[in-house]
């Protein structure tokens, strides 16, 4: 192998120490191997909590390119949902790091059309989930808005009006705010309110 060969991040996991990832690991390492790839290996065990370290972990090596590839056996071993996979790509697209689900055929190579095809699909998608949400959370606060439910900031509660005196007398904003133990923004706010 090359010493100048490409690094590719074999990525594993299975669910729980009874499983084996041995047919993972069999076809990504035949695959880096004809390639003539120099493979670093990210093994998960036991990842049905929420937090996947070994995962961080390689997400932290891709950002700092430590490899050039991250290669997976199929998606379902990589993210929990279509969500996390598009936004993982996309982020590896971000540090210049392709990626490859080696039994699906999904290549994010950027040399070839189909790749970039895939990174704006992601893309387009990624927008229309933000574009869902903003819309469901504008549709949640008129909702609660019409039912007479307070939206927005809770508000704060302190002295007004021995704040506006103290303002009234010369005190600064810093000193206000320290005297009433509150922070200067929400002083300023809460007296701007009753203005």
């Amino acid at each position: 192998m090359k010493a100048d060969a490409p690094k590719v991040a074999i990525y594993a996991r299975v669910s729980t120490q009874q499983q084996k990832n041995d047919m993972q690991l069999y076809d990504l390492r035949k695959y880096a191997k004809a390639q003539g790839w120099q493979a670093v290996e990210y093994i998960e065990k036991e990842s049905s909590r929420k937090t996947r370290p070994v995962f961080q972990r390689m997400l932290a090596d891709a950002r700092t390119r430590k490899f050039e590839i991250v290669m997976v056996w199929k998606i379902d071993r990589f993210a929990r949902s279509m969500k996390q996979f598009i936004d993982t790509v996309l982020e590896l697209d971000k540090a210049k790091v392709r990626f490859i689900a080696l039994t699906q055929n999904i290549d994010s190579d950027q040399q070839g059309a189909m790749g970039r095809f895939l990174l704006h699909l992601f893309a387009a998608l990624a927008e229309l989930e933000r574009e869902i949400i903003v819309e469901r959370v504008k549709a949640g606060i008129a909702q609660a808005q019409r039912e007479g439910k307070h939206c927005g900031r809770p508000a704060t509660v302190f002295a007004r009006e021995r704040a506006r005196r103290m303002r009234e007398r010369g005190a600064t904003w810093r000193a206000i705010a320290a005297e009433l133990q509150i922070d200067q923004s929400t002083l300023r706010r809460g007296l701007r309110a009753k203005s």
